[in-house]
């Protein structure tokens, strides 16, 4: 619509054929909050819902940003649900931010150039990381920590970096720094306080987490603030610190707080605060009564910008019910002030506070229990009377869900009780049912105990109140509010857990999810289709056990957008192209191939961290054609896109190494061709090396192999990213049978037992008895399942077929791959690119919801 025809689309607000239009400018975590109350109100149906988003995609859970380095794709974050938009009519706009308003013509112009005229305007902006203005803060290597591109971003430049430095000791700081030391990099963290977290923590809160900080390798320095910093040829190099002492960095991210983003409303005129926010009144409405501001940009009636995503979301509920027909008077007295309580898990440490923590309250009293050894501190605060005020806890919050709903109260047992751990002194007789009915058990969604007893099940609570769908810390509380019998099915179609359902398929001898669903489902969805949840891992499982070819019949409706074509989809809507390079080993001859295939598609080329060579920028349209070639050449699907082994890295071993002791590239190549396609719960990493100098980084893997001189040393259970861990030695010394035995074994049984989407590392830790247990199972055979297990793994050895082989061979299976079924030679104008160092990179500048969504 052009903007004249858009703005002539208004109509005055009495006439019968006007459709009143709400513009939503930013989408973000509240910003979708905000669409989903609309939504739940029925005014979706009654109004035109514009939305102009400034991210190159929708909202995503920017409180799990860090999850990303944790194997989380930027997917896995969205806030989304999958046609969401289209069923409520919303018109979403990625990409576009919004440029001005013009409060007078009650318009809205976007970067794009588009005008949208609106009856509500909603502000949910956001903020923006405030950058201390000192010398060398915009030199290359100098980054923010905000969104998923920034992430990106860092993630790439620290390839090449050896030491990074954040500025600021506040919870993303803590978060950007757990970050930066799962990239690899020796870690600084720069906090202008005398301790960490000085907003959330008190002193001695901010000495345990210090402590236990320092244990993991991380270097801080409190009480001291950054001058300059130093750079050469433009790129940072070090810093200069306030206390006279240098520190040498080649990439620093700050994160020294934010700032409201209030720009958009000071250009058009309405009132902000002194110190920034957009003002508004308890209904959230500026100074214009057509205008709205809600989330960290709002600056509310109390005077605080609130920087919590909770209060945001109450902000988004109080205009959702002011843009309600009829329904304002449900806002109450509107939004008036929020809970800024906050529960969260930095680089591995649980810390939590909440009420008044600091202890501001006129004669109020510390109860307080520290153990520096184990790194744990606890102090709550109480009144002369008895009454909760507030509290911290570090290094063990799992009284928080309880502590937090009984602030303003006298807790039924003496605050000791409270803090003491389990066996220090009298037995706390205090669980969930102590709570008072009127107990705010979920601050995200100021959900009651009460609301949550109305429900039989946790997810009958995510699905009616939404209690357990923010930021998490309250599931374990509302657990414990349920049932005994606490409904532990997949999602609400099935009443079995994932590995109950593998067990039955296998059992059962299952080949549908169909059938899975009609004989096992839960009554209320036996006929259906499924949903978003028990698709893909019934078509895991499904796969797991040998169910031929995944994208035939009913099975390729269980699959995921990778999963779907084979690839992996790419932020612009292209696709990736990994062929399998076992080991990292390739002649020359298949070297000159994936070049040709690469320069004559003009694909961008990446050699991996995992030994293989990554292509990208290939249309959906092109992946026959560049794979036909492929194949021709001996390779195979590299798996890149399934939750399926991945690689076996190794170093090159024994016969070119003059430390190695065994032949680790044989013995790669050995054991990726021997698991490749085995889909699991979880993308699956290995390494073999070669000696004990580990350089194929073995021990962070999910069965990891080191050579030794007697044989080879197994380890299970690592992994990498933002919260990095060690494998575990299952066993040592083994003969090559001895260890491809014990490797099919942990494999078969983890995915026989594991959850969806459960990575072994937090398997082995979840798995009642640990590692003793898993030793007991595979490698003694205590509950006799040994055989089952090498069986399962033979049949999938003997049943594996290249999925890119087989698509090739049947022309029914190639239709498939085409940006258009009603035009399958019409290439996707909308998969653009720029060029880059010599190659191509996506041009997001002409990514769109609508191009997306064609595709």
């Amino acid at each position: 619509m052009s903007a004249d025809a858009d703005t002539r689309a208004r109509t005055s607000a009495g006439t019968a054929a006007h459709t009143p239009t709400i513009v939503l400018v930013g989408h973000g975590m509240v910003g979708q909050r905000f669409l989903e109350a609309l939504a739940d109100r029925g005014v979706t149906r009654r109004a035109r819902i514009v939305v102009l988003c400034e991210e190159p995609r929708p909202a995503y859970d920017r409180v799990r940003l860090t999850s990303y380095f944790s194997g989380q794709t930027p997917e896995d974050l969205s806030m989304v649900a999958a046609g969401f938009m289209a069923e409520h009519g919303i018109e979403l706009h990625v990409g576009d931010a919004a440029e001005s308003v013009d409060r007078e013509a009650r318009t809205v112009t976007a970067r794009s150039g588009r005008v949208f005229a609106y009856d509500a305007l909603v502000l949910a902006t956001g903020s923006y990381p405030f950058v201390p203005p000192v010398p060398g803060k915009d030199a290359r290597g100098c980054f923010v920590y905000r969104t998923i591109e920034d992430l990106l971003a860092i993630e790439e430049y620290a390839r090449t970096a050896t030491t990074g430095a954040v500025v600021g000791g506040g919870l993303l700081g803590l978060e950007a720094a757990g970050a930066l030391k799962g990239l690899g990099l020796d870690t600084h963290v720069v906090e202008f306080a005398p301790r960490l977290m000085p907003v959330q923590v008190d002193e001695g809160g901010g000495a345990a987490l210090l402590r236990t900080i320092e244990r993991m390798g991380l270097t801080v320095h409190t009480g001291t603030g950054t001058q300059e910093v130093v750079t050469a040829d433009g790129a940072v190099t070090g810093m200069r610190l306030s206390d006279g002492s240098e520190l040498a960095t080649d990439l620093v991210v700050f994160s020294a707080g934010v700032r409201p983003r209030d720009q958009l409303a000071r250009d058009c005129g309405l009132a902000v605060g002194e110190r920034g926010g957009i003002a508004v009144d308890a209904r959230c409405r500026t100074s214009d009564p057509a205008v709205f501001a809600i989330g960290e940009c709002a600056l509310a009636a109390d005077g605080r910008v609130y920087g919590l995503v909770a209060p945001g979301y109450e902000m988004a509920q109080t205009v959702a019910a002011v843009l309600s027909e009829g329904a304002e008077e449900e806002a109450g007295d509107g939004f008036t002030g929020a809970d800024t309580s906050t529960k969260l898990k930095l680089l591995g440490v649980d810390v939590a506070s909440f009420g008044d923590a600091h202890g501001t309250a006129e004669g109020c009293l510390d109860v307080v229990y520290s153990d520096s050894r184990s790194g744990v501190y606890k102090k709550l605060v109480v009144d002369g009377e008895g009454v909760l005020l507030g509290g911290v806890l570090v290094g063990d919050a799992d009284a928080y869900g309880l502590l937090r709903p009984l602030t303003g109260t006298v807790p039924p047992v003496s605050p000791e009780q409270l803090v003491l751990p389990a066996g220090a002194g009298a037995p706390v007789a205090l669980g969930p049912s102590a709570l008072p009915d009127d107990a705010v058990i979920c601050s995200c969604h100021n959900v009651t105990k009460h609301a949550i007893g109305q429900c039989a099940s946790l997810a009958e609570v995510k699905q009616c109140t939404k209690a357990g769908t923010g930021c998490g810390s309250c599931v374990k509380v509302i657990e414990k509010l349920l049932p005994a019998a606490t409904d532990k099915g997949l999602c609400g179609c099935f009443p079995y857990g994932r590995s109950e359902l593998y067990e039955i398929a296998r059992t059962l001898r299952v080949t549908s999810f169909a059938a899975l669903l009609d004989s096992h489902g839960r009554p209320e969805a036996r006929g259906g289709e499924g949903c978003e949840v028990c698709k893909p891992t019934v078509g895991s499982i499904l796969a797991s056990l040998n169910n031929g070819y995944i994208l035939d019949g009913e099975q390729a409706s269980l699959q995921d957008t990778n999963d779907h074509f084979l690839a992996n989809m790419q932020r612009n809507g292209s696709y990736s192209v990994v062929p399998r390079v076992p080991g990292g080993e390739i002649t020359p001859e298949k070297l000159i191939v994936i070049g040709e295939v690469a320069r004559d598609f003009g694909l961008y080329t990446k050699i991996t961290g995992g030994q293989r060579i990554d292509l990208f920028g290939a249309r959906v349209d092109q992946l026959p054609s560049i794979w036909t070639r492929l194949v021709d050449a001996g390779f195979e699907s590299g798996h890149a896109y399934g939750k399926a082994l991945r690689t076996v890295k190794s170093c090159v071993g024994q016969t070119w190494c003059r430390y190695g002791v065994q032949d680790s590239v044989r013995m790669a190549i050995r054991l990726e061709l021997r698991y490749r396609g085995l889909r699991s719960p979880h993308k699956l990493k290995s390494a073999v090396s070669g000696c004990a100098r580990e350089c194929a980084e073995a021990q962070s893997k999910d069965f990891g192999i080191i050579a030794t001189a007697n044989g080879w040393n197994l380890y299970v259970g690592g992994n990498g990213g933002a919260t990095p861990r060690h494998a575990d030695l299952l066993a040592q010394d083994l003969s090559d049978a001895e260890l491809v035995r014990l490797i099919d074994r942990f494999l078969m049984f983890y995915i026989r037992t594991a959850d969806r989407l459960e990575r072994t590392s937090t398997w082995l830790e979840r798995l009642e008895g640990g590692l003793d247990h898993l030793k007991d199972v595979v490698v003694h055979d205590s509950l006799g399942l040994c055989d089952e297990l090498e069986a399962l793994m033979a049949a999938h050895v003997d049943a594996y077929r290249d999925e890119w082989a087989q698509t090739l061979d049947d022309p029914e299976r190639l239709r498939r791959f085409a940006s258009f079924v009603n035009a399958p030679e019409t290439p996707d104008p909308s998969v653009r690119f720029v060029p880059e160092r010599d190659q191509i990179k996506p041009d997001l500048t002409f990514l769109t919801l609508e191009g997306i969504a064609s595709r």
